[in-house]
C-alpha cells in the first residue's frame, strides 16, 4: 500500500493543492499528522477536503486549539489572532469534526501517526538530542510526527543515531530505504508553514511493502495566500514567513 503523508497543513489551500497536483497517481491513501488549521486562510476548505480524503488524520494542538479544545493562552500574540480568526470562520460541521479527531499514536498499517511524540502530542522532536529522549517510547519501527515543522528526521541502526536530511533547495526529493532492522521517526514536514528555510511545502510518499520513502519539495502559489492573508485581516507576518519558509 503506497501512502501520502501530509503534516501540518495550517489551512493553506494553494500549498496543499500544489503537494496533491505533485504526488497525483503515486499513492493509494492519504494520511495526516495533523494541525489541519491554523494561521492559514482557508480553514474551511482545507478541512472539508480532510473530511472527504483523509484515510486517517490525528489531531494537532492547532485543531485543538480552533474547536474549543484547547485555551489559547499559551499561544503567542500572532497564534491567538489567527486562532480567533479561524474560530470565527469555521462552520459547525467542521469544527465537530477537529473535536472527533483521535489522538496519536495511532496505528496504520506498518506505521504509528503522531503530532508531538509518542509521549506527548505537543512535544517538539527538533534535534538528535530530542529524538534521543523518546527513542525507548516508539512502538514501533516506524513512526511518522510532525509539529515542528521541519522535514527530515531520525533513526538508529547497530546502536548507533543518524539524522535523515531533507531535500536541498535545489532537489525536489530525497529517497531513503527504511531498513527493517533500524528504528524510524520521520517527519514528513509541514505542507502549509515550513520553517526549515524551505518555503516549498513539504510532504512525503511511503510504500510499507518495499519500505521505500520520499521526502518531497514543491513549489507553490504562496504570494496569492499572502494576499488572502492580508484581504483576512490577518498577522501580515503570517504571509511574510511564508515567503521565506520561516
Amino acid at each position: 500500500m503506497r501512502y501520502l503523508l501530509l503534516s501540518d497543513l495550517h489551512g493553506n489551500w494553494e500549498a496543499l493543492d500544489a503537494v496533491l497536483a505533485d504526488a497525483r497517481g503515486q499513492y493509494d491513501r492519504i494520511v495526516s499528522c495533523g494541525d489541519l488549521v491554523g494561521y492559514g486562510p482557508d480553514p474551511n476548505r482545507v478541512v472539508e477536503w480532510a473530511r472527504q480524503h483523509l484515510y486517517a488524520v490525528i489531531r494537532g494542538n492547532h485543531d485543538r486549539a480552533n474547536c474549543g479544545l484547547e485555551d489559547i493562552e499559551w499561544f503567542n500574540p500572532v497564534a491567538q489572532i489567527a486562532t480567533r480568526w479561524t474560530i470565527s470562520k469555521l462552520s459547525a460541521e467542521n469544527v465537530s469534526y477537529l473535536r472527533n479527531l483521535e489522538q496519536g499514536p495511532v496505528l496504520v498499517d506498518c506505521f504509528l501517526l503522531v503530532h508531538g511524540s509518542p509521549v506527548d502530542e505537543d512535544e517538539y522532536i527538533a534535534s538528535m538530542a530530542d529524538a534521543a529522549n523518546v527513542a525507548g517510547y516508539l512502538e514501533g519501527s516506524i513512526t511518522f510526527f510532525g509539529h515542528t515543522h521541519l522535514q527530515g528526521g531520525f533513526f538508529w541502526w547497530d546502536g548507533e543515531q543518524y539524522s535523515l536530511p531533507a531535500p536541498e533547495a535545489a532537489e525536489h526529493e530525497t529517497n531513503c530505504l527504511l531498513e527493517p532492522d533500524a528504528l524510524w521517526l520521520v517527519n514528513p514536514g509541514s505542507v502549509g508553514q515550513p520553517r526549515d528555510g524551505d518555503p516549498r511545502a513539504a510532504y512525503a510518499l511511503f510504500d510499507c511493502e518495499s519500505r521505500q520513502l520520499s521526502l518531497r519539495r514543491v513549489a507553490y502559489d504562496w504570494d496569492t495566500v499572502r494576499r488572502k492573508i492580508d484581504q483576512a485581516g490577518l498577522p501580515s507576518v503570517l504571509g511574510f514567513r511564508l515567503a521565506h519558509g520561516r
